[in-house]
């Protein structure tokens, strides 16, 4: 009876984050920096499906404006559960237009949260990002970030 209640609960943002960093960081100390995006993409999807995670691969972000809408603006890398969104880079340094570039993503999507991870930094904690886009439901965990701000970008 317990385990059917815990296969119909779905787990929160907080703790998809969670799942998300945990796979992400292995692939990056199994597979080290510089491969194609898409190498840590199509890995880094698998194994949040193997965790039981909703993933959805390369998903298309429509732009609505002056009452048109055009489905082929953006593709979001990785959407997990429908609620959270991971845009992937394998890069020396990421740039500040690539957080825009997320927040910008979560906004279109409507989405509270995502993560900017760059596989091509030396480890995985200079290459992640959490990005915020109005999200206030934090739990407590080490991946907390307190501001004033309804809208952040800040390392983890």
């Amino acid at each position: 009876m317990n385990g059917s209640r815990e296969a119909a609960k779905k787990p929160n943002i907080e703790e998809i984050l969670a799942i998300v960093v945990d796979c992400a960081s292995k692939l990056h100390v199994e597979l080290g920096p510089g491969l194609l995006e898409s190498v840590y993409e199509v890995v880094l999807a698998q194994w949040l499906s193997d965790r039981g995670l909703g993933v959805e691969r390369q998903m298309p972000v429509a732009i609505q404006i002056g009452g048109l809408k055009f489905d082929e603006g953006f593709r979001a890398d990785i959407v997990v559960d429908g609620c959270f969104l991971i845009e992937l880079k394998s890069l020396e340094n990421l740039l500040p237009v690539h957080s825009k570039q997320v927040l910008t993503y979560l906004r279109l999507l409507k989405m509270p949260l995502g993560l900017l991870i760059n596989f091509g930094a030396p480890t995985f904690k200079d290459g992640v990002k959490r990005i915020v886009n109005g999200h206030s439901d934090f739990a407590s965990s080490r991946l907390r970030v307190n501001t004033s701000s309804s809208d952040v970008t800040a390392n983890l």
